[in-house]
């Protein structure tokens, strides 16, 4: 398939696209766009940002076509097998998973607006750019140098998903700096109205980087891409991809605390290279681009990454105990004050994403997987250094996953992930799966039992308010220390 990107007025927010796909020689065939996207688990409508859509056969010929769901339509190809599809895509959000082009620069999650055909889902893929000559343009597909014109830029994927889990932005004052750890080069690109100081992000992304390969052994690509857009607005937004992440976060007059944002967003998203972009649920194996993938360990996914995230830039060192802390109290005030008393368990909240997860929704029904998550995966990690005295951790947890899971990249289930929880603890914690995991028991007692191993305590206040506190112990000061500043 070649898809071809271009537009007469960017200021209109259209993107034109032709198409090209090759089909096996039959009367009809199906043609499909994306109904949701990678990363974000509910569904999406892109269609609805087609203004005109047209079929012509290779000779330009118009075919007949249909639509026969929301964002599918049949096609009668009369035996051709070569197909042009030609629409328009209005491009006018600026989030961490839509597309948005201006004469200024382009951004494009190809998931949004790239037909394709069920049987080309694993052919390969080239994506034709025609933007100004000098524009750069950052993503973590390949270019075609012999495609390359003044006009145009063409990018190459290996099949489908790859081509759809690969955002660009493509613009004339796009900023980049690189560095490397082990075998494996990192990008970080900025878009906005930013002066990046860039001996400090330099500095803390290898920090970072460093202390997350060295805990899971390797890292899955040779080359990753931190795509930044910097926002004069208030906005935190990450989506996790194959060899990159798409970030917006804003106000570009923040400072610290944009840079704060920048960390946390960063850390988090590349731990995602690993879980999920690879060790992944085996109900999105391989994605099903047409209806709901329905799943129950989004809190694995979500949760775990999320206490991950904050806790690799505490271990290397980017993070000291106090920002670890604000960022630690941060989940617990947004599960314990907003969602204490909420009906639904984790793993009822993991298959409810589909249906309202990134939503506020109705009052006391759904917890975060994200926030409830971390804490289900803190309570996890610190009950296993318990057990272990630090010889063993939540590190070998995800080892385990990464090695049976995401190097053959064969899927796990809820049940093969509390088979390796349980293989590490060495015991049976029945306990922890009823309830932290399965039920709405409220957490506070199994997370102050942890905590408190290591000189931590949860306060909850008349209000319903909570508050971290340390606690003056020395054995506990020790037990963080071991929990804080090194892997198992």
């Amino acid at each position: 398939m070649h898809y071809r990107l271009y537009s007469h007025n960017p200021e209109s927010r259209y993107i034109e696209v032709e198409c090209h796909m090759k089909a096996t020689a039959a009367e009809a065939i199906e043609v499909q766009l994306p109904a949701w996207r990678p990363g974000r688990y509910e569904l999406q409508n892109f269609a609805k940002n087609i203004q005109k859509f047209e079929i012509f056969d290779g000779a330009g010929n118009p075919l007949p076509f249909r639509k026969i769901a929301k964002d599918r339509w049949l096609v009668q190809t009369q035996d051709t097998t070569d197909i042009v599809a030609r629409y328009n895509y209005y491009s006018n959000i600026l989030n961490a998973g839509s597309s948005y082009v201006s004469e200024e620069f382009w951004y494009v999650n190809p998931v949004n607006l790239c037909l394709y055909i069920d049987e080309n889902l694993t052919e390969s893929c080239t994506l034709e750019l025609v933007i100004p000559g000098n524009f750069l343009v950052a993503c973590g597909l390949k270019e075609n140098l012999d495609a390359r014109t003044a006009e145009s830029r063409t990018l190459f994927a290996k099949d489908y998903y790859e081509l759809v889990d690969s955002p660009l932005i493509a613009s004339a004052t796009i900023q980049c700096q690189t560095y490397q750890v082990a075998d494996t080069k990192f990008h970080v690109w900025m878009q906005g109205n930013i002066k990046p100081d860039w001996h400090r992000i330099l500095i803390d992304f290898e920090k970072f980087t460093s202390a997350q390969i060295a805990t899971m052994g390797e890292f899955p690509e040779p080359e990753y891409h931190f795509l930044n857009l910097i926002l004069s607005t208030p906005y935190y937004h990450g989506v996790e991809h194959r060899h990159s992440t798409m970030i917006v976060l804003g106000p570009d007059d923040e400072g610290e605390g944009l840079y704060t944002d920048l960390l946390g967003v960063s850390s988090h998203e590349l731990f995602h290279a690993w879980n999920i972009i690879r060790i992944r649920p085996k109900e999105l194996l391989p994605y099903d681009f047409t209806k709901e993938n329905y799943f129950t360990t989004c809190f694995v996914a979500e949760g775990v990454t999320t206490y991950y995230g904050d806790l690799f830039l505490r271990r290397s060192g980017v993070f000291d105990d106090a920002a670890y802390y604000r960022e630690l109290q941060v989940y617990m005030k947004r599960h314990f004050e907003n969602n204490r008393d909420a009906q639904q368990s984790l793993v009822e909240s993991s298959w409810d994403l589909w249906l309202d997860g990134y939503e506020k929704g109705i009052p006391r029904r759904k917890v975060s997987v994200y926030h409830k998550g971390a804490l289900a995966a803190l309570i996890l990690d610190i009950t296993i250094r318990k057990n272990h005295q630090h010889k063993k951790s939540l590190d070998d947890v995800m080892r385990l996953m990464w090695e049976r899971f995401g190097i053959p990249f064969v899927g796990y289930s809820f049940e093969d992930y509390q088979n390796v929880v349980e293989e590490v603890v060495g015991e049976p914690i029945d306990w922890y799966w009823k309830d932290c995991i399965l039920s709405n028991v409220p957490m506070e007692s199994h997370l102050n039992q942890a905590l408190s191993w290591v000189g931590l305590q949860m306060v909850t206040f008349s209000d319903g308010t909570v508050h971290l506190q340390e606690l003056e112990n020395e054995r506990a000061v020790l037990q963080r220390n071991k929990w804080l500043n090194s892997d198992s």
